[in-house]
């Protein structure tokens, strides 16, 4: 269907699905969790569509000089996205607070979450669709990604005409050369198989050990905060307390640490690699998880209760001038223009079903043997993926052509768009 098209239709999926997760029908409790279940799946389902895309349409833009920078830039947008919901989840929580008191859970269980509260995690789920329908004009008004239309369309004067949109020249496609040859082999192929089965392998196990490791620590943030005492226990506050508290200190998190190591990896993804800081990125979560684990008692002391969030927050850093950052850039840049998109979203459903492990393992295995323990297991999970790190390959400083062995295969045939003057401009050194 292509880029484009795809891309507004994964919008207005996420739009529709925020609203109406919002508006999830009546005050009983099934029939909330019913319908708001429903529309988060298929929010999810747009999100997942949004991945891929917006990885893929970057990088099929961006020049090889600066293209790993720019991918990341995309994704580094996630970091102030962290932040806005934080800020909006704080002033909601705030405002219904200061409106509607509340005594804490242990002095009055059912009067300590008043009535108004069902409307904060509405007005916070619902919010998120502003930013996004924003983005919908500009969305629909970028032309098609000039390497789908030539590689996988097989239009190349399209692709010369959309080019000349992008870079404000005139192009024109040389009419001997509209033919391109592209990747025609498909996702299971033994010659997929043999030139990028370990890539894909690389890139999914990778995304899917990191989101173990990376989506137990956001999910379970206040748990930890409560176990050192940052926050207090839930039954000592009101439901929109620990609305407010819980929000209050994940921004904080993300402020100091996510957001920094975000915009880390722009700075030095196309200075030192995709590879070295993905490597890093797991060693130093591995020899962090592991501080915090073997004297876990003394962090838990009083005294040490900051150091604890140091630490902590460095994971966090190190997730993001690490893999978290790296595994979304790198699936963009190595597979062939047919398979791009395809293979970035495999990559991050793996990556999806390693939350999933995270979230329901760290829960279950916080129960049955402490979170000690499993910070242990969550430091082994960060040392596996430093070992499949080394499955993938480095693109810093390649075409997406090389990279994908399109340039071979066209063996000099890449799209040659002239401009008037008698230059040329190739879509495989890019």
């Amino acid at each position: 269907m292509g880029r484009k098209r795809v891309y507004g239709l994964t919008l207005m999926v996420m739009v529709i699905c925020s609203i109406a997760s919002g508006l999830s029908f009546g005050k009983d409790a099934k029939a909330v969790m019913a319908t708001l279940c429903f529309f988060r799946f298929w929010l999810g389902f747009g999100i997942g569509g949004d991945y891929p895309l917006s990885a893929t349409i970057m990088s099929e833009y961006a020049n090889k000089k600066t293209r790993g920078a720019f991918i990341a830039a995309v994704f580094a947008m996630q970091g102030f996205g962290i932040l806005a919901g934080g800020m909006v989840a704080i002033i909601i929580s705030a405002a219904f607070k200061a409106k509607y008191p509340a005594l804490p859970y242990k002095d009055d269980p059912i009067g300590s979450t008043s009535p108004q509260a069902d409307y904060v995690w509405r007005i916070i789920v619902m919010f998120g669709a502003i930013p996004a329908l924003l983005t919908y004009y500009w969305r629909m008004k970028m032309p098609e990604t000039a390497r789908y239309t030539a590689l996988v369309a097989k239009n190349a004067k399209q692709a010369a005409a959309d080019m000349s949109k992008v870079l404000q020249v005139e192009l024109g496609a040389e009419q001997e050369k509209t033919e391109v040859k592209g990747n025609d082999f498909g996702l299971f192929s033994k010659q997929f198989l043999r030139r990028h089965g370990l890539h894909l392998l690389g890139t999914t196990s990778t995304w899917f050990l990191l989101d173990i490791a990376f989506y137990s620590q956001n999910l379970f943030q206040k748990d930890i905060f409560t176990a050192i005492g940052w926050i207090p226990k839930a039954k000592e506050m009101s439901a929109l307390d620990e609305v407010f508290r819980i929000a209050r200190a994940q921004t904080l998190i993300a402020l100091c640490s996510t957001v920094p190591g975000y915009w880390f990896t722009v700075a030095f993804i196309d200075r030192i690699g995709r590879f070295a800081i993905q490597l890093m990125g797991f060693f130093f979560m591995t020899v962090f998880m592991f501080a915090l684990a073997i004297p876990y008692h003394h962090w838990t002391l009083k005294a040490n209760r900051i150091g604890f969030v140091v630490m902590y927050s460095l994971t966090f850093f190190f997730a993001n001038f690490g893999p978290n950052a790296t595994t979304f850039v790198v699936p963009a840049e190595i597979f062939p223009a047919r398979l791009r998109s395809t293979c970035h979203g495999i990559s991050a459903a793996a990556g999806k079903a390693g939350a999933m492990v995270g979230a329901f393992g760290f829960q279950y295995a916080e129960k049955a043997i402490g979170v000690r323990n499993t910070l242990i297991i969550l430091g082994v999970v960060n040392f596996l993926g430093m070992v499949f790190t080394f499955l993938v390959p480095e693109s810093n400083g390649r075409s997406l052509e090389e990279m994908s062995g399109e340039a071979e295969e066209e063996n000099g045939d890449a799209i040659e768009l002239s401009q008037h003057t008698g230059h040329h401009i190739r879509t495989a050194p890019v």
